[in-house]
């Protein structure tokens, strides 16, 4: 089969939307099919070079007409796909998804996540939501999402409740040959001046505005109440991006810089490394713009307790008292609180580790998602 996948952002770029994205073509593309990413072209801060760690599908980096953040109007999209039998669009790509009447083909809408932004952009995104988008969903000949539970809080829950027929819940996956249990690198731990007797709570993720919804800041304010009993603390943020400064600002602010590592940009094939050095992973996202958190499976792969918001979506991924617990989102006291229950409780780590690995295991292994894939696009080409 011959598909065609319409992205936002991909590799070397680090976002949910672009990594999900790189294993279900990877996967695709391992069984077989013959796979081409569309993405826009752009340069990546820190990044040198376009190489891939995996070079069985191609990548069509389209230079866009009008460029802003992650939207980018590619007009010349259409004139590429004809060779295709299917069409992958991962929404939201504004200045691509807009073009949906033009693609000629049978068409797969995966729908990550509502856009939800403040000032005038936020306004930007409310018009688009009422206006444009339903038009967008209602072109789409099946729509995936990760979880109903998402959907049933989103923005297109309405068309959901009249075109559930429409609709397939596909959740995402991860490599479990890759994410898995090890020992703590203690060569990693001096690189990051750790060691064997710090409690350490890691957070993977952007730094950047595009994911300022995160909730790097309310990690770091409840790190500054945990501090105050758990002397030996550890804060280990992995990832880049321009708000970078802004929370190491913050950090200094309220007086636990020196139990903060900010370790930058981490290669996919270092990832793992750093999970296993974790005795917390942490997700404290504080809107729906986060639908669903790959690196808690990638987390929960390696046996790691989680920490998560209680968001639509999230809270699927996470069984609350058994594989980690669920804070309400933006609240920092209970993001504290369930932090230092785990802290507290060396069994209760080691119980919800091994439940979050068996659980992804049954069901967040990729190779069975790219098969629940596969089913997906047969069904339309027939």
């Amino acid at each position: 089969m011959k598909i065609a996948h319409i992205v936002c952002s991909f590799l070397p770029y680090q976002g949910g939307i672009g990594n999900s994205c790189f294993q279900q073509v990877k996967g695709l593309s391992e069984n077989g099919h013959q796979v081409t990413v569309f993405t826009l072209r752009g340069r990546v801060a820190g990044m040198t070079s376009p190489q891939l760690p995996h070079n069985k599908f191609e990548v069509v980096r389209i230079r866009p007409l009008i460029k802003y953040g992650k939207a980018g109007f590619l007009p010349q999209l259409p004139f590429y796909l004809k060779k295709f039998d299917l069409i992958h669009l991962h929404y939201p790509f504004f200045g691509a998804a807009e073009l949906i009447n033009f693609f000629g083909k049978p068409i797969v809408l995966q729908y990550h996540m509502d856009v939800v932004g403040k000032g005038l952009l936020g306004s930007f995104f409310k018009f688009h939501t009422k206006f444009v988008a339903p038009r967008i969903i209602k072109k789409a000949d099946l729509i995936i999402c990760s979880s109903f539970d998402y959907i049933k809080n989103s923005n297109i829950d309405g068309y959901f409740q009249k075109k559930t027929d429409k609709f397939r819940e596909m959740p995402f996956g991860t490599d479990l040959n890759i994410f898995k249990p090890e020992e703590k690198n203690l060569s990693l731990l001096v690189k990051h001046n750790l060691n064997k007797e710090n409690k350490i709570i890691l957070f993977v993720g952007g730094l950047d505005k595009a994911h300022y919804f995160k909730g790097v800041d309310k990690l770091l304010q409840a790190g500054a109440k945990l501090l105050k009993k758990e002397e030996k603390l550890k804060l280990l943020i992995v990832g880049e991006g321009d708000l970078k400064n802004s929370y190491k600002k913050l950090s200094e602010d309220l007086g636990v810089s020196k139990n903060v590592v900010f370790a930058g940009r981490v290669s996919n094939e270092d990832l793992p490394e750093y999970y296993n050095l974790a005795d917390i992973f942490c997700l404290p996202s504080t809107d729906k713009s986060e639908a669903f958190g790959i690196v808690l499976l990638e987390a929960m792969a390696c046996a790691k307790p989680i920490v998560a918001s209680d968001l639509p979506g999230v809270r699927t991924v996470i069984n609350d008292g058994e594989t980690g617990l669920l804070a309400a989102p933006g609240e920092t006291e209970d993001l504290a609180d369930k932090l230092a229950i785990l802290l507290q409780d060396k069994n209760k780590r080691k119980e919800f580790g091994l439940a979050g690995r068996k659980k992804v295991e049954e069901k967040y292994d990729w190779r069975k998602i790219i098969v629940q894939l596969e089913k997906i696009y047969f069904s339309l080409i027939k």
